[in-house]
């Protein structure tokens, strides 16, 4: 790699070719303020914090996008850049609405930060403001552009991370905005719901769809009885909204702050987690010996299947029918869950925790109300738990640790590693290994399908004739590269694990926020620290494959009778929906 010296603040500092000032200073130690700046992905210099003096520029520079160069002279810290940097943080101040006691990311604002850094008490510029009605159709996403500061942050998210491209600048001067196309709303475009654009946000123009209300409410109603499930990826980012570092594992103290929030009985998705593995890898063998559309792709995440809805309605065939962990929960709580216990389904209030924004939509699909009800009535992302346990005044880190109520809070580690990218893959093998060859795994780990590597591969041998040929893809950049090599022919799958967020579900739209500086902290990528909590939590589980799990071997003696038997495909599997990229006429 080829070198060049520059000098910052004094300092010779050598930096690789081709990269910014910015990239130079912070590897030095030197911290120079952004607000647009997303490392490898949105470095357009479009709010200008980073300003810097280079020596023989004219004006200053923006050092997100300002190449190194050698015998390069830079100034960070000087009296006329800490005023530059303030003046135009007190413009982006000017058109922003004063709201922080009210908005959803006080005391978690990169922009509140940055006042507080420059010890802003007053705007100096006052004028009129941007007034634009917020877009509160999806049951997902929130848009508030009265407080976009223009960092197209969530362009680039939707764009480049994702290449959805739900979300551009609409119209110019003093109207511009972030919007769907043709300032439509979310619902009126193929928005997957992933809430990727929530996590890269630095202020509250983009939010989840609160709920906890409806909680609190059902909680404090004598005749409904509430209770919960969490998904694997919850217990490895919740810790991180009390003090926890990241990658702690919290499970106990969430079980146990879950019952002292009120709920009737705290369940854990990772069952229905080990029952999806029943139901999908039944699927899949049927597939291989009998027939069907190959490769079958996962359907675990809401994100993914609605993508597949409006970008490959030609692949819905290959998605597996099985239903995510979540909604197949949703469904037994309120028909096996109501029958062992002796009570009346329509007093169930079933409420999932989630680290995903796309689940609060999944929940509201019409086809999910097999059970006669709406199987899931609520979906808390990750962020909202937190809520609802600090407004209850709940000392989260001081709490003991608890289990899961039974039957449906069994689990096993294969359960509980779907939170992570190849997780779910990684415990369909598990299984599927087993039942076809009769033998016992002695490897549980397949390594291969790990890792935030964007597409895995991997070939595992059953039998003599067979060797199943898999792949796993996480983000839907990714995805879409996947599944273009699948249509063109240019490989060939049996089995295909799709997750909507980078890293799988402990990257998900719902999760405590890791943002600008604290992200470039960071000496690894936030999803693989907690994605290491899940692996080390299986690790040290005595159950961890599905099949073996004593609770899913009794629902299926006493309820469902067999995997893809009429009951279970009932209540456990689905259908999807060819949909339209718009839902709007949009001119060509």
């Amino acid at each position: 790699m080829d070198m060049v010296t520059l000098t910052i603040d004094g300092r010779e500092i050598k930096a690789p070719s081709g990269s910014t000032v910015l990239d130079a200073a912070r590897e030095a130690g030197i911290d120079i303020p952004t607000l647009c700046y997303m490392k490898d992905l949105n470095q357009i210099g479009a709010c200008r914090i980073c300003l810097v003096q280079v020596e023989n520029a004219r004006g200053f520079q923006a050092s997100c996008v300002y190449p190194v160069a050698e015998g390069l002279k830079v100034k960070t810290n000087t009296e006329e850049i800490r005023q530059a940097r303030k003046a135009v943080l007190e413009l982006i101040l000017s058109n922003h609405p004063m709201e922080c006691l009210t908005c959803s990311r006080n005391t978690n604002c990169e922009l509140q930060d940055l006042a507080k850094r420059f010890g802003i008490t007053e705007v100096r510029f006052t004028g009129e403001n941007t007034q634009f009605p917020p877009d509160l159709s999806s049951p997902s996403i929130e848009r508030i552009n009265e407080k976009c500061i223009l960092c197209r942050r969530c362009i680039t998210a939707c764009n480049q991370l994702q290449e959805v491209s739900v979300l551009g600048m609409v119209n110019r001067g003093f109207d511009s905005k972030v919007a769907p196309v043709f300032d439509h709303e979310l619902m009126d475009v193929n928005c997957t719901m992933c809430g990727q654009c929530i996590n890269v946000c630095p202020v509250g123009a983009l939010r989840e769809k609160d709920q906890t209300q409806e909680v609190w409410t059902a909680l404090n109603d004598p005749d409904k009885h509430v209770v919960v499930q969490t998904a694997p990826s919850v217990r490895a980012a919740l810790g991180e909204e009390f003090g926890n570092p990241i990658g702690t594992s919290v499970t106990g103290k969430m079980v146990a702050a879950l019952r002292r929030l009120g709920f009737d009985k705290v369940f854990d998705t990772n069952f229905t987690a080990d029952l999806t593995i029943m139901e999908e890898g039944s699927e899949l063998i049927a597939r291989l010996k009998e027939g069907g559309a190959l490769p079958m792709i996962t359907s675990c995440s809401p994100g993914w299947v609605k993508y597949c809805e409006h970008e490959y309605p030609e692949l819905i065939p290959h998605l597996s029918s099985a239903k995510s962990p979540q909604a197949m929960f949703g469904a037994l709580a309120k028909t096996y869950y109501a029958d062992i216990s002796k009570i009346a389904p329509e007093k169930i209030f079933s409420v999932s925790i989630m680290p995903c924004t796309a689940k609060k939509y999944e929940s509201s699909r019409p086809e999910m109300n097999d059970s006669g009800f709406r199987d899931v009535d609520v979906v808390l992302t990750t962020r909202e738990l937190a809520r609802m346990i600090k407004l209850a005044g709940i000392d989260f880190n001081a709490l003991p640790d608890e289990q899961c109520d039974p039957p449906m809070g069994e689990y096993s580690g294969a359960g509980l590693i779907f939170g992570a990218t190849g997780g779910v893959m990684e415990a369909a093998l598990r299984t599927v290994y087993e039942v076809v060859t009769g033998k016992t795994l002695e490897n549980l780990d397949f390594t291969a399908v790990r890792g935030l590597e964007g597409i895995k591969e991997a070939s595992v041998p059953l039998t003599p004739e067979l060797t199943v040929n898999v792949a796993v893809a996480h983000g839907l950049a990714n995805a879409h590269k996947l599944m273009e090599a699948v249509k063109s022919g240019r490989k060939q799958y049996h089995f295909i694990e799709v997750m909507a967020c980078p890293g799988g579900c402990v990257g998900g739209g719902g999760q405590p926020l890791v943002s600008g500086p604290a992200r470039m902290r960071l000496s690894e990528d936030y999803r693989k620290l907690r994605a290491r909590a899940i692996y080390n939590e299986d690790k040290d589980m005595p159950m961890r494959k599905s099949h073996v799990n004593p609770a899913i071997q009794k629902l299926y003696e006493t309820y469902l009778e067999k995997p893809l038997g009429e009951k279970s495909h009932k209540l456990l599997h689905t259908h999807y929906t060819p949909r339209k990229k718009y839902a709007v006429d949009i001119p060509e």
